[in-house]
C-alpha cells in the first residue's frame, strides 16, 4: 500500500459491484446491540443508585441494554417514554409503578421535577431534540451514537452541555475498552511515529439503502403514534417495514447511514489517540448512485486533518502531529492489504489500519478489539506501551456514577465534550456524500466556503414544535 493513495476509483467500482449482489440483511439484532454494554461485564462488584431516577426515551431494541443496566444498578424509573406501546412493556415489567408516554416532550412537560437523569435511544433524528430537552431542563443524559443526525446539532449539544454541568455520555460502548486505549498509549508514545493515514471500514449496511421512497401507504398499527415517530422529520406516510422499527438507518430522513451508524464505534480509537480536530476537507471518493431519499449502497469518504499540536491525556507538553488522510469504508468495501502485511493476516468485517512512519496497526472489530501492530516481529520489538490512560470500570457504569454525584460530572470519557466534536466530524461525512463532491470545512463559521449549496445540510428544517 502506499503512503498516499491506496484506493483507486477502478478498484472501488469492482468491488461495488461486487457489493451490490450482496444480500441485505434484515430484522436481526445488531451485533452492537447484543454486545452493547459486555465492557462493563466484567466488573464483578458493582455499586447501586438507589437514589438515582431515571427516564427512557426509547424502550426497545438497543434500549433494552438502558433498562437492564439501570436495573442491574439499582436505579428507580418513575416515567418512560416510547412511540409504540408495545414496546413499553420492557420498562413497565421492571418497574411496574412507572408512568408511560409516547411523546416526550408531554413527558418532560409534566413530569420533569420526577427525574434526574435521561437514556436516549431513539432514531437517529431524535437525538437532538430530546437530548437537548433533556439539557435544557438540567438532567444528566445518555445518548446512543451517533450523537446527533447533523453537524450542526452536535455543536448545539457541545455548547448546551458546558452550560448545564450534567453528566452526558454517548453511547460508543468501546470507548470503555482496554483495545482503544492501547492504540491511544502506541500512539501518544511514538512508537508508529507520524500516523499519516488511517483506513476503516465495516459490515454496514444491513438494512437497506440506495432506494427511491416510492408513493405506497399503509395504516399504521394501532400502538404506534406515528406523527410522534417522525417527531422533527417531516410527516411521511406509514410503511410498514420502511421504516420503523429498524430500516429507518438507510433514509436521509430518519438516519445516519452505515457512516453515522457505525463511525462513532470503529474510528473512535482514531479520533481519540491522534486528536485531530476538525477536518480541512471531506470528500467521498466513491460511491453507489445516491438518490434524494437514501443513503448509498457502499461508499468510499475520506477526511484531510491538518497538523496540529496535541497535548497528552496527563496535561503534559504538547507534541505536533502530522496532517492526515483517515478513509471510510461501508457496503462490503476493503482497503488494499499493505505490502507488509504477513501472508496469513485477514481483513475482519470491521476495522482499521493504521499507517505510520514507524509501524502500522491491524485492529480487528468495531470496537478496538484486537489491536496489532505488524509485523510481527516489529510488534515484539516494540511492545506493550507504557500505560497512560486510566482503565475504565465500564461505559454506563462511568455515566451512572457521575449521575448520581460519586464522580466530577465530566468523568465520563466519552462525555459531549468529546463526542459532540466527533460526532460533527462523522457527519460531515455524510454531508459530502449527499453532494457528491469534495467540500472544504469552516469549522468555526460551520460552512463550506468552496461549495455554499451544501450549506443547507449542515442543519435541517424542523417540523412545528420540535426545534429545541
Amino acid at each position: 500500500m502506499s503512503k498516499r493513495d491506496s484506493t483507486s476509483r477502478r478498484d472501488f467500482l469492482t468491488t461495488a459491484a461486487a457489493a451490490g449482489a450482496i444480500t441485505v440483511l434484515s430484522g436481526a439484532r445488531r451485533q452492537d446491540e447484543k454486545d452493547a454494554d459486555s465492557l462493563d461485564r466484567k466488573e464483578e462488584a458493582k455499586p447501586t443508585f438507589p437514589k438515582l431516577r431515571v427516564a427512557f426515551i426509547g424502550t426497545g431494541g438497543i434500549c433494552t441494554s438502558h433498562i437492564e443496566k439501570a436495573q442491574e444498578f439499582g436505579a428507580l424509573c418513575p416515567v418512560f417514554c416510547d412511540v409504540d406501546t408495545r414496546m413499553h412493556e420492557n420498562a413497565g415489567k421492571v418497574w411496574p409503578e412507572a408512568r408511560a408516554y409516547q411523546d416526550y416532550r408531554e413527558m418532560f412537560e409534566r413530569e420533569h421535577a420526577n427525574f434526574d437523569a435521561v437514556m436516549v435511544g431513539t432514531p437517529d433524528h431524535h437525538h437532538y431534540p430530546a437530548t437537548m430537552l433533556a439539557l435544557k431542563h438540567g438532567k444528566h443524559v445518555y445518548t446512543q451514537k451517533p450523537l446527533t443526525h447533523t453537524p450542526w446539532e452536535a455543536r448545539q449539544l457541545q455548547h448546551a452541555a458546558a452550560m448545564a454541568g450534567v453528566a452526558t455520555q454517548m453511547g460508543n460502548q468501546g470507548h470503555a475498552g482496554e483495545g482503544w486505549r492501547l492504540l491511544y498509549e502506541w500512539v501518544r508514545s511514538g512508537a508508529l511515529g507520524d500516523v499519516i493515514e488511517t483506513h476503516t471500514w465495516t459490515d454496514r449496511p444491513i438494512w437497506p439503502q440506495g432506494m427511491e421512497r416510492g408513493d405506497d401507504e399503509d395504516v399504521p398499527p394501532r400502538s404506534l403514534n406515528w406523527d410522534a415517530w417522525c417527531g422533527p422529520a417531516p410527516l411521511r406516510p406509514f410503511r410498514r417495514d420502511k421504516y420503523h422499527r429498524f430500516n429507518w438507518r438507510g433514509w436521509w430522513d430518519f438516519g445516519a447511514g452505515a457512516l453515522g451508524d457505525m463511525a462513532c464505534h470503529t474510528m473512535d480509537g482514531v479520533f481519540w489517540a491522534l486528536a485531530p480536530g476538525a477536518p480541512l476537507w471531506v470528500e467521498p471518493v466513491a460511491s453507489t448512485p445516491i438518490t434524494a431519499d437514501a443513503f448509498p449502497k457502499a461508499s468510499i469518504v475520506r477526511w484531510r486533518f491538518p497538523q496540529r499540536e496535541v497535548r497528552d491525556a496527563a496535561g503534559g507538553p504538547s507534541w505536533s502531529a502530522a496532517a492526515f488522510d483517515a478513509y471510510w469504508y461501508d457496503g462490503g468495501l476493503r482497503p488494499k492489504f499493505p505490502d507488509d502485511l504477513e501472508t496469513g493476516r485477514r481483513y475482519s468485517d470491521s476495522g482499521n489500519l493504521i499507517i505510520g512512519t514507524k509501524a502500522s496497526m491491524l485492529i480487528s472489530g468495531d470496537y478496538g478489539e484486537s489491536p496489532r501492530i505488524y509485523p510481527e516481529s516489529k510488534m515484539k520489538e516494540i511492545g506493550k506501551p507504557a500505560p497512560i490512560l486510566p482503565r475504565s470500570d465500564g461505559h454506563m457504569l462511568e455515566w451512572f456514577r457521575a449521575a448520581a454525584g460519586e464522580r466530577p460530572a465530566d468523568s465520563p470519557v466519552s462525555n459531549f465534550a468529546y463526542a459532540a466534536p466527533f460526532s460533527e466530524v462523522v457527519l460531515l461525512g455524510n454531508v459530502a456524500l449527499r453532494v457528491g463532491r469534495r467540500l472544504e470545512w469552516d469549522a468555526a463559521n460551520m460552512k463550506f466556503p468552496n461549495f455554499p449549496d451544501a450549506d443547507q445540510y449542515v442543519s435541517k428544517e424542523y417540523r412545528d414544535g420540535w426545534k429545541f
